[in-house]
């Protein structure tokens, strides 16, 4: 995922007229732009999701399993990119563990800000592609939806 500009979290991407590309060279361009070296085809093909409201947006969700060298190439194509420190503030990686505090890990990154359906997208994707047990992910899920305890004061009175 990215670090965008106003401090939401989502994913590489961006518009395509459909005018002047198919849904996929269109989205490679974008995708050059920002990461350089990968390139998605249909079969990399999730879902879509459309949003509701003065600019309805069809939203395409692509995924697509890297190996760790790959992923060290992307990471470093896209500190290079022309949008990085821009309109991208850089690469987050997704924890996909919870530590024993059931807190840390994966339930604490869900507790972000996320731009449009990029949450919806990362929980599809982690369940879809078993990349998380379900019932973890049900967890995780779970556990950024319970009310936080408020900080205690450990400041003592004169």
């Amino acid at each position: 995922m990215q670090m965008r500009f106003d401090g939401l979290l989502g994913f590489p991407g961006g518009f395509v007229d459909r005018r002047y590309w198919s849904l996929e060279d269109g989205l490679n361009r974008v995708l050059g732009l920002g990461l350089g070296c990968v390139r998605l085809t249909e079969a990399d093909y999730l879902c879509s999701h459309l949003t509701e409201g003065p600019h309805r947006v069809v939203a395409h969700f692509y995924a697509r399993q890297l190996t760790l060298e790959e992923l060290h190439t992307i990471e470093i194509s896209a500190v290079h990119s022309r949008d990085h420190g821009l309109e991208v503030m850089g690469m987050v990686r997704v924890p996909l563990y919870t530590q024993k505090d059931r807190m840390g890990g994966l339930p604490n990154f869900l507790a972000n800000s996320f731009v449009g359906t990029a949450k919806f997208q990362l929980l599809f994707a982690l369940k879809i592609l078993n990349m998380v047990p379900e019932e973890k992910l049900a967890e995780a899920v779970a556990a950024t939806l319970k009310p936080k305890k408020p900080p205690v004061d450990h400041v003592a009175g004169a």
